[in-house]
């Protein structure tokens, strides 16, 4: 007769993330002992590390923080991902709470980058054994994917979730100068929503921009158009391709006869920098 109840494969699948076979398999073993049950849990996935290291992991979470820089003028904000195999596990406790350690190590470390991350200290020990420890317990592949800062006079958050059962999964930050403050969230919100990929014109590489315009070229001889016109056409799709991928060129979300570099301009506002994460994007 089995020394364990329902209300012990639950708990214990809450806490690990484990599938039920494996939890029953480590309840029994564990003759119904919840803490010995859940060292064989880890141990079992320690030992299969390896095998998971081929999965794919593009479920997961974004978690950011922002505060106030160390000479106490402006702001400094930090976003990570961290990434799962399974939404199942993206949302379970354990999970959350590495991810909390993950971004705790990296705003105290000061990382710019995934591998500096997972070098960095986290209380005592180094963040990527708390990965393998953690991926262990919930026997999924897991991984610390990338980690943004930004700093600004104002830095503001945005997190969204995709799904009201699951983290969030869209994550921004966007830098401002004081003025700008003002309008920061509604800003940091159209990120969200129309993932621009530069802030200015002038950021966006001149390769990109050449290439758009022999694109441009190319489709409108293609079409027939005259060759008087091409140029005039082809610089109106140029502009289309600024509007769709430049922030400030973009109509604004929540007014868009007008775009987000004219809403700031109101404001007497200036973006200096953002950042926004998709998870598995």
């Amino acid at each position: 007769m089995a020394n364990y109840s329902l209300a012990d494969i639950k708990a214990l699948r809450e806490k690990t993330g484990a599938g039920m076979m494996d939890v029953k398999k480590a309840l029994e073993e564990a003759a119904g002992d919840a803490d010995k049950a859940l060292e064989i849990i880890r141990v079992k996935g320690l030992k299969g590390v390896g095998k998971r290291e081929g999965r794919s992991a593009s479920d997961g979470l974004v978690a950011a923080h922002v505060a106030p820089t160390g000479d106490g003028e402006g702001q400094t904000g930090v976003l990570v991902e961290v990434n799962s195999e399974t939404d199942f596990v993206a949302k379970n406790q354990a999970f959350i709470s590495l991810a909390d350690r993950v971004l705790a190590a990296a705003v105290a470390s000061g990382a710019r980058d995934a591998d500096a991350l997972l070098a960095a200290d986290s209380d005592g020990t180094p963040v990527q054994t708390v990965v393998d420890e953690t991926a262990a317990t919930l026997g999924e592949k897991v991984v610390v994917r990338r980690v943004a800062r930004v700093a600004g006079e104002h830095v503001e958050v945005y997190l969204h979730k995709v799904n009201k059962d699951l983290p969030p999964q869209v994550g921004v930050l966007v830098a401002t100068d004081a003025a700008g403050a003002s309008v920061a969230r509604d800003v940091a919100t159209h990120i969200a929503a129309y993932s621009p990929q530069y802030l200015t014109r002038d950021e966006v590489p001149a390769d990109v921009v050449e290439s758009e315009r022999k694109i441009a070229e190319e489709t409108a001889r293609n079409e027939g158009k005259p060759e008087a016109a091409l140029t005039k056409i082809v610089e109106g799709r140029l502009n289309g391709f600024f509007k769709e991928n430049v922030l400030l060129d973009q109509a604004f979300a929540r007014d868009p006869k007008k775009s987000v570099g004219q809403v700031l301009t109101e404001a007497g506002g200036t973006v200096t920098a953002f950042v926004r994460y998709r998870v598995g994007a």
